[in-house]
């Protein structure tokens, strides 16, 4: 009885494969030897299916068959499985029950290691919580971790914090993980860097004018993205 629930979840996903997708998507999410997504499998069902996949079984699985669910080798698997946790956590009301899906959460993130994966749970989970709890330390214990999606769930997860008109946790992880090695790390803090600037454009520009000279140049293009055209250049140009 306890696998029920997944195999029938399992075969909704498995109906609704596409078969062109499942070839596309090991090249779009860098499935191939050496890169960040090596190995991972996928069945080629598009997100918004997911999203409706979820919504009809969220309520009705446990904790511990979404975690056979999550620890899957197949992407749209543990997607679906992180959707259902978000729709957990937002639904309830009960501090015992969100801890234990936080306890979930942090005890899961071997499995939470591809970017779509990381964007789509961690502010709305772990940020979130972390932000109405003052529990920081959960978040900064990822970011100082040597492993880049713990980092990339750090970052993200402040975008909580941005929504709520708190930059400094942004600001704080992204200083300390600046110079990064991976391509996604640069994308992140600049995506971060941008949301804050839509929020307050004077935060971003004190942020940018004390450290726009050592960021990637990808961290930087996507931080600048939102500004005036004519400021955008001064700052690629290095004019600033």
């Amino acid at each position: 009885m306890t696998n029920t629930i997944v195999k029938e979840i399992q075969e909704s996903l498995a109906v609704l494969s596409i078969p062109e997708k499942a070839a596309f998507f090991p090249r779009f999410f860098k499935t191939g030897k050496g890169e960040y997504g090596e190995g991972d499998l996928f069945l080629g069902v598009k997100v918004p299916d997911q999203r409706a996949v979820a919504k009809e079984y969220y309520a009705k699985i446990s904790l511990s068959d979404l975690g056979i669910l999550l620890s899957s080798k197949y992407h749209e698997h543990r997607l679906t499985a992180l959707f259902m946790l978000i729709s957990k956590f937002e639904k309830t009301k009960e501090k015992s029950v969100k801890e234990k899906i936080i306890e979930f959460y942090l005890n899961h993130l071997p499995y939470v290691n591809n970017w779509d994966l990381v964007d789509s749970s961690c502010y709305k989970i772990l940020g979130r919580y972390a932000y109405e709890n003052k529990k920081e330390e959960l978040l900064r214990n990822l970011s100082a971790s040597e492993e880049m999606w713990h980092k990339r769930i750090a970052v993200v997860g402040t975008m909580h914090y941005i929504k709520k008109g708190s930059f400094e946790l942004t600001k704080e992880f992204v200083t300390a993980n600046l110079k990064h090695t991976h391509d996604l790390m640069h994308k992140a803090n600049g995506w971060l860097l941008r949301e804050m600037g839509n929020k307050n454009e004077t935060e971003l520009i004190t942020y940018l004018n004390q450290y726009y000279k050592e960021m990637p140049r990808t961290c930087l293009r996507y931080a600048i993205e939102k500004l005036d055209e004519d400021l955008r250049q001064d700052y690629l140009k290095g004019r600033v």
